[in-house]
């Protein structure tokens, strides 16, 4: 591709500065050409015609986050950035300032560029006999909106206008969508509380910008952490029920803004003590940075700074940040209606990447995916490496979401069908093993073990003595769950939230196993709801199983953090599962819980106590994902037909394939057929 990927501006002279990076080979099959300085700066005589010298002034910029310039827009120039180019490069965007000491208002005057790259979009020609990716047509074009403007002086006032170029009342509300409406017809208008109004406040706060253009949240914005860590990145999972908020409110820019430049970044090289993962490999987080340009003083830059887990506590690569992506990117389509982004080249080779590297051929004997300890949302060692019940749900998710979206055709057909397999294959894997009742619990307490025949009945070998005290009364008559984990001569017992209601919003369970997670979940109430929605896990590690499982970590306490904390991120996933199974008064129930402390104990990331009575010890308040689960929890439950976008019902098709064919392979016959009879 011979477009930049961001252009920058010279307050002395019009100037364009391409930055590619040559770090890794392009997965198209092809290098960008080099071109030396002398040559960027011919081009930029011939793009942008001279223009008179004006002042720059620097940004300020907050502590607890970085966010992008805000421009001042001068009517007879023409601002713009690249959001569609340059796939595969990293992204920079450059500007020079002149530092006036007397004003602190960041002011940015882009010039109109005059080009053959306006009406940029992309295409691909498919070749049948062409073994590399698609080729890919730049038709030119720098066709992206105006910058918004921030603020503007007028005399002793000052004019606000909201950085996402959407409007919004008072409370945060997009006003957009009923702009145009027949005003004499009866309008329902929906009633926004003063909880509300605080959290959409929260939640814009948190708003990064990147040239110009809003790219996601930060994981928190608590004014008085000293110590942000990573907390003033933007994740990718954390980002999720932020982008749902948006999306449900009908401010669609930066979720797309969010899916392209996280795309940009999995192209680059990811190094860790001279080894680098798969290419497909999505960052954790990234955080916008700015940095002087060339070493001048007056002049910065722009960059997007990955995390692609050589800087996390273990050093773990995020397994489930691709797979949140492609989940993340049909929701962007089923909301908006807009289906062309899921289209575009880039997107489509980004989603084949992913998959690739989670469908690559391994040692493994099961269809689950193989993880080591700290992949997911619980990043910290507590035991759940092997094959985690979140990461299978998130897997199966993404894969529905990518036969949904992935064009099929002579270089994708291969893919498809392998998808295919692969979602027949983990449904059973999961209905079958990883489910426990009462029923399959005295099942397991009867088992005979060192089973050595393809009919074996306790196929992964599980000892009758790993089955806790604690679970024997616990278990209710009428209920179930997933497994945590599931290994050779190793079953954890464990209650994990999200992989269980994930589990429902996907329909990796039956229609009845969905039904007995939430009927245990209304059962155990007080275990797993209590004073705060909704427990991480259940039961906490204690004594020596904490000492010897998370190697003694002073933060996986006992019923705190990732060991029986409550987290309120997870209302919205809960509420999403109780609107599919028909049950709504349990969200709004959990919902009504939550909304009582929430504000009053300043959106805490998780709480403490068996219970959840006390705000986390090491909690950081004004947590990004806990106001945005609340937010898209209430939206969802006013607007429960937008629920049935997020969530799949069960697909039948996949219940008839199977994958091994063994009727003619010469066996006498499936494995699958045992535990259907």
């Amino acid at each position: 591709m011979k477009s930049s990927t961001c252009i920058g501006i010279s307050s002395m002279k019009p100037c364009c500065r391409f930055l590619i990076s040559y770090k890794s080979s392009s997965i198209f099959g092809f290098s960008p050409p080099r071109m030396n300085r002398s040559g960027i700066r011919n081009l930029s005589n011939s793009l942008s015609r001279p223009v008179d010298r004006r002042r720059f002034h620097s940004c300020k910029h907050n502590k607890s986050q970085i966010v992008g310039y805000k421009c001042f827009a001068d009517p007879n120039r023409r601002a713009f950035s690249v959001s569609d180019s340059g796939w595969g490069q990293p992204r920079v965007c450059s500007s020079s300032f002149h530092v006036d000491k007397g004003r602190s208002r960041g002011v940015l005057v882009i010039p109109k560029v005059a080009s053959d790259f306006r009406n940029h979009s992309t295409s691909v020609e498919p070749h049948v006999n062409d073994k590399n990716f698609e080729r890919i047509y730049i038709q030119g074009g720098l066709n992206v909106k105006p910058l918004v403007i921030e603020r503007i002086e007028k005399g002793n006032e000052l004019v606000k206008e909201d950085d996402t170029g959407t409007n919004v009342d008072e409370a945060g509300v997009n006003t957009n969508n009923i702009k145009g409406l027949n005003l004499t017809e009866p309008r329902i208008e929906r009633e926004v509380s003063e909880i509300e109004k605080e959290a959409w406040n929260i939640l814009r706060g948190a708003v990064v910008n990147y040239c110009g253009n809003p790219v996601g949240t930060v994981a928190a914005t608590d004014p008085a952490d000293k110590q942000p860590l990573n907390y003033d990145q933007i994740f990718i999972r954390d980002f999720v029920p932020s982008a749902l908020a948006f999306l449900l409110n009908g401010e669609a820019e930066i979720v797309k803004n969010f899916l392209l430049h996280t795309l940009q970044l999995q192209s680059w090289e990811k190094t860790v003590d001279c080894y680098s993962p798969g290419q497909g490999l999505m960052p954790a987080s990234f955080k916008v940075r700015t940095v002087p340009l060339d070493g001048s003083p007056d002049a910065f830059e722009e960059v997007l700074d990955p995390d692609f887990g050589e800087s996390a506590i273990g050093r773990v690569a995020p397994v489930d940040s691709g797979l949140w992506w492609i989940i993340l990117l049909r929701a962007y389509g089923k909301i908006t209606g807009d289906y062309s982004l899921q289209e575009r080249v880039d997107v489509q080779t980004g989603i084949r990447l992913i998959l690739n590297l989670c469908l690559a051929d391994g040692f493994d004997m099961f269809p689950s995916l193989l993880v080591t300890d700290g992949s997911c949302m619980i990043d910290r060692r507590m035991g759940i490496h092997g094959h985690p019940l979140e990461i299978q749900a998130l897997f199966y998710s993404a894969l529905r979401c990518s036969c949904e979206m992935l064009i099929v055709n002579d270089a994708t057909k291969n893919l498809v069908a392998a998808i295919n397999n692969r979602l027949s294959a983990l449904s059973f894997h999961i209905r079958e093993y990883y489910w426990v009742d009462m029923k399959k619990i005295n099942e397991i307490y009867r088992y005979n073990t060192e089973e050595y025949s393809t009919d074996a009945i306790n196929k992964f070998n599980i000892y009758p003595d790993q089955i806790p005290s604690w679970l024997v009364d616990w278990i209710p008559d009428e209920g179930g769950y997933f497994l945590g984990n599931l290994q050779p001569a190793h079953m954890d017992f464990r209650f994990f939230t999200l992989g269980n209601l994930w589990a429902i919003v996907s329909s990796l369970g039956t229609s009845k196993q969905n039904k007995d997670v939430l009927n245990l979940i209304e059962e155990k109430w007080d275990d797993l709801v209590a004073n705060m929605p909704l427990k991480i896990i259940y039961p906490a590690l204690e004594s020596d199983e904490w000492r010897i499982i998370t190697g003694s970590d002073p933060k996986n306490t006992p019923w705190s953090y990732h060991n029986g904390g409550s987290w309120p991120t997870l209302l919205w996933q809960f509420t999403l599962a109780c609107i599919k199974m028909g049950k709504p008064e349990l969200a709004e129930r959990a919902v009504a819980l939550a909304e009582e402390r929430l504000a009053v104990d300043q959106w805490p990331e998780y709480y403490d106590t068996r219970s959840g009575r006390f705000i986390g010890k090491q909690s950081r308040l004004y947590q990004t994902w806990t106001v945005a689960g609340f937010l898209t929890s209430k939206m969802l439950l006013q607007n429960p037909e937008k629920a049935s976008l997020l969530f799949w019902e069960e697909d039948y098709e996949l219940l008839e394939n199977c994958v091994c064919r063994l009727g003619k392979s010469g066996r006498r016959k499936c494995s699958r057929l045992a535990p259907r009879s």
